[in-house]
């Protein structure tokens, strides 16, 4: 043994070499760029290897088989976690819900497309009390059918099998959802340090929901959307019904579907409060390992069944609640409710007066109990437009059915991307409008005869290259929307967003549509193709002659195809490849710039190489000079990195956000820059990707690098070649 170990009594292994190694760099250095969110899913993370491909185990599940398993699971109830009723229908449904309920449209992630609630924060939040077990109940399912059904497939799935059980004729569903292996580092859920804190901080007027802070959906640190008992837990139901009106908005849902989801979620199923939340063990992610990765365990008395607790509120909201039916409705409408508490000392509506055979029974004996409603349930009744929408699904048990049906289909399919991504027996022959949909493109024309005429077209290189990005950028990998296949650029209300320039793209647009005409190509291969003439040129000025590859079969969509409102928040705030920002933000551009690069499902290299090439191929927003270290504007040339990295000039702030790059012997200002231009050379980790590319030798890789990244962000949208 160590003799120095051994006088002093310390652990000859170095503490927290399989956690934590001591204070990490962002602990001692809080404000540094953390580049981690562009590495987050590192292959060798996924236990799976690089050559597992789950579209292909896909082919080989036996869908219907799985469903009967679903199916019989629903009413196999066990010991150590017993079903309602003797159903899991409503423990389901609420696994689905929870884990599909996380979306934003704001900027597409959440959502259930990862299998993400089986990791913190969501496994742990305080929203999603007991989730773990329905996930526990479902490891049986998984581990017979393995890795032919992923964890993200099989927790959407079983909340649509459990409304199919209860009797719903459910809209269909797709596989496709591939796992992550460790939390997600990319989601903002907020900067509160404690859960369920009052929501006043996310708010800039709490009594204004729309002033909830962006990219945020959530009422609270810790909810999946509004607070059950109210507003910061203070019942209001008119209130509630504002929060609930922004808060499903942002899940991309109207007024309509926020009604059936509310009430649907609620037909089946029931809340659990009838103990004390201060008996039960710590949430998964703090308990112990003889926890098992299960948390809020009750620590006295039973703790399950009719004792059992998870959100503090207590009671059933129908009169059958494994049975989907109009319960609901009849419920809520049929009786006066006042204000009461549950055994746990949460907020929530009970009857005035009731008759016998309207209470649901007991989860566990026929004895009656009371009823309840949430105040979001109560929001239904006294907020005009949703109790005119609530009584029209009453009176119309069909139109509710099918209503929820097809925004519950919406709510666990949102994040998936365009149907084009869909697999499985299920899917609906139904074009929705949520889905983006496009036609499909050519791919019989003449591609050397398209790029020929844009050579000769007059655009410049910087047009072409700077409007096949701007088509390009929209892409979002957290929920697979946007992008360069549609050409949606050309409609409202990307045609007229400021990022793109209107008047230049209008331009360029002009030109290349009558080419489009000429040739049969789609407008959407076009401007791709624009690009990838205009890199090619740009590497052959500086020396190298090389092809930028180029995939045909892009369609074109309609303005009927497109829900302008719903592209209208994949607008750009910033865009650091252009070195161009709407206005100044509090967070800041690199900041800004990281956040984009990881929608678009960039590494670090990449978002440093391309930040290079747009630079000297001179596509700055509105022509600035900001950050074109070169002399040579147009050719693919590795000088933005030479410049940056060379000690013969000096670096002063001259504003915010603006540089002067001044030789040091003359004093003379050479070149500006703004802050996303300097990080690459003072941010460690991303200089040391630059003097990378700024290497005599580096010339070649830079252009091969460069074009290897280009076109993973014109094909980012190409589901149909990955």
């Amino acid at each position: 043994m160590n003799e120095h170990v051994k006088s002093t009594g310390k652990c000859p292994v170095m503490h927290g070499g399989n956690t934590a190694m001591g204070k990490s760099v962002m602990d001692w250095w809080p404000n540094a760029l953390n580049l981690d969110i562009l590495h987050q899913h590192d292959t060798k993370t996924n236990p799976l290897g690089p050559d597992f491909n789950y579209r292909e185990e896909l082919k080989k599940l036996d869908v219907e088989a799985l469903k009967a398993d679903l199916r019989a699971l629903m009413l196999d109830s066990q010991e150590w976690w017993p079903a309602d009723w003797g159903s899991y229908v409503g423990m389901m449904a609420r696994v689905t819900w929870h884990a599909a309920g996380s979306y934003r449209v704001t900027d597409g992630r959440g959502g259930a497309n990862v299998g993400n609630q089986r990791f913190a924060p969501l496994n742990s939040w305080p929203d999603n009390v007991n989730t773990d077990k329905g996930r526990r109940l479902l490891w049986p399912i998984k581990k017979k059918y393995g890795n032919k059904i992923s964890w993200a497939d099989l927790i959407a799935l079983a909340g649509t099998i459990a409304y199919d059980v209860a009797g719903l004729k459910t809209f269909g569903f797709a596989f496709g959802r591939e796992d992550i292996w460790h939390p997600q580092k990319d989601t903002y859920w907020g900067d509160e340090k404690e859960w369920l804190a009052p929501s006043d901080g996310r708010y800039g007027d709490v009594t204004k929901p729309g002033t909830l802070e962006n990219p945020l959906a959530a009422v609270q640190m810790g909810l999946i959307y509004v607070n059950p008992e109210g507003v910061n837990g203070k019942s209001d139901p008119l209130a509630t019904a504002a929060q609930m009106r922004e808060t499903f908005a942002r899940m991309g849902m109207n007024d309509e579907e926020t009604v059936a989801l509310t009430a649907g979620g609620h037909t089946i199923g029931k809340s659990h409060g009838n103990g004390s939340a201060a008996n039960l063990s710590p949430d998964p992610e703090t308990a112990g390992p003889e926890f098992q990765g299960l948390g809020w365990m009750n620590t006295k008395g039973r703790g399950i069944g009719r004792d059992t607790v998870v959100s503090g509120i207590e009671g059933a909201w129908t009169t059958q609640p494994t049975k989907w039916d109009n319960g609901f409705f009849e419920m809520l409408f049929k009786h006066e409710w006042t204000l009461t508490h549950s055994p746990a000392g949460a907020s929530q509506w009970a009857p005035i007066t009731i008759a016998e055979e309207d209470k649901p029974a007991d989860v566990e004996d026929p004895r009656s109990r009371l009823p309840m409603m949430t105040d979001a349930d109560m929001a239904l009744k006294v907020d005009p437009i949703y109790r005119e929408i609530s009584l029209r699904f009453k009176d119309d048990f069909a139109a509710f059915s099918d209503a929820f049906a097809r925004a519950w289909f919406k709510l666990t399919h949102r994040d998936v991307g365009p149907k084009s991504r869909y697999f499985g027996p299920d899917v609906p022959a139904e074009d929705l409008i949520w889905q983006d949909p496009i036609p499909a493109g050519r791919t019989d024309y003449d591609v050397v005869a398209v790029k020929a005429k844009i050579i000769n077209s007059g655009l410049t290189i910087a047009e072409m290259v700077a409007t096949a990005w701007d088509s390009a950028r929209t892409f979002r990998g957290s929920d697979k929307r946007g992008g360069a296949n549609g050409a949606r650029i050309r409609l409202a209300p990307q045609k007229d967003w400021e990022g793109n320039e209107p008047a230049r793209l209008a331009k360029v647009l002009t030109v290349l549509e009558g080419i489009a005409a000429e040739t049969g190509a789609s407008l959407a291969d076009v401007i791709v193709l624009a690009g990838t003439v205009g890199v090619e040129l740009a590497a052959k000025a500086a020396g190298f002659d090389i092809a930028v590859p180029f995939a045909p079969g892009r369609g074109d969509a309609t303005a009927e195809q497109t829900d302008a409102d719903s592209f209208a928040v994949l607008e750009p705030l910033a865009d650091g490849f252009r070195n161009w920002q709407k206005k100044d933000y509090v967070v800041s551009p690199e900041e800004m710039l990281l956040d984009r690069a990881q929608l678009m499902g960039l590494t670090a290299p990449e978002l440093t190489v391309l930040i290079g090439g747009m630079r000297v191929l001179g596509t700055n927003y509105g022509g600035t000079a900001h950050g074109v270290f070169t002399d040579r504007v147009g050719a693919l040339t590795n000088d933005f990195f030479a410049t940056l990295t060379d000690m013969a000039y000096s670096w002063v702030p001259t504003g915010s956000n603006s540089y002067d790059i001044r030789d040091r012997k003359s004093g003379a200002t050479k070149y500006t820059a703004t802050r996303v231009d300097l990080v690459l050379g003072s941010n460690s980790i991303l200089r040391a990707y630059a003097e990378v590319y700024a290497q005599d030798d580096s010339k070649e890789k830079f252009v091969k690098d460069f074009v290897a990244a280009w076109t993973k962000v014109m094909n980012a949208d190409r589901f149909d070649i990955a």
